[in-house]
């Protein structure tokens, strides 16, 4: 195993939980061996049993991470207060959409990876991706309020529920994305989420 998938981390588990993100995003869940892990991350068996009691665990783990730490980046974001709620809005979105035209877009986000690979192969992981994706459409609701107290789009009977179809439409753009490799997909979702929250047509 190459030396260039090993983050420079000192902490144990820390290191384990970003090596196998890498490798994850590589060729998946079901097909990364913990010995392949354990070898890329340069830690002793026993030292993945003493954080993680199962390659489960480790699943689970590795998406609270990776929605933790995707919502604190989010949050910066949503939380500031130098710029509208309409421009957060547009600003996440552009920034969704961004990723389309990165090279290897495809490997870049984790919750879009695993949402279809483990979601029958594990209730746990399967509950751990639920919450972490329910969390962040929280986030996005709350700025469709602060939206609509704004004036900025019109008034919705329900912003939690187009939060969720939003964030739906673009997982789903995303996943398109992965299996055309083709970025048209999250282009579609931005003219349409723009034509459905600001009446612009892109």
């Amino acid at each position: 195993m190459s030396n260039e998938i090993r983050p420079a981390i000192q902490d144990t588990r820390e290191r384990i939980l970003a090596t196998g993100e890498c490798l994850i995003l590589g060729k998946g869940f079901s097909a990364m061996g913990l010995s392949e892990l354990l070898s890329a991350a340069a830690v002793p068996k026993g030292s993945f049993y003493h954080y993680f009691a199962s390659k489960e665990a480790f699943g689970v783990a590795l998406l609270e991470r990776y929605f933790r730490d995707y919502q604190q980046k989010t949050a910066l974001l949503f939380d500031a207060q130098d710029i509208s709620a309409k421009q957060k809005l547009m600003l996440y979105f552009d920034q969704w959409r961004s990723l389309a035209d990165v090279p290897g877009c495809n490997k870049l986000c984790l919750g879009v990876k695993l949402a279809a690979e483990v979601s029958d192969l594990s209730d746990a992981m399967r509950q751990a991706l639920s919450t972490g994706m329910a969390l962040h459409c929280d986030q996005i609701a709350a700025v469709i309020r602060d939206a609509i107290q704004e004036g900025s789009i019109a008034p919705v009977s329900d912003p939690a529920e187009l939060a969720s179809f939003l964030y739906g439409s673009w997982i789903g753009a995303s996943i398109l994305a992965k299996v055309r490799q083709d970025a048209g997909a999250l282009h579609a979702a931005h003219r349409q989420t723009m034509q459905a929250l600001f009446g612009i047509a892109l």
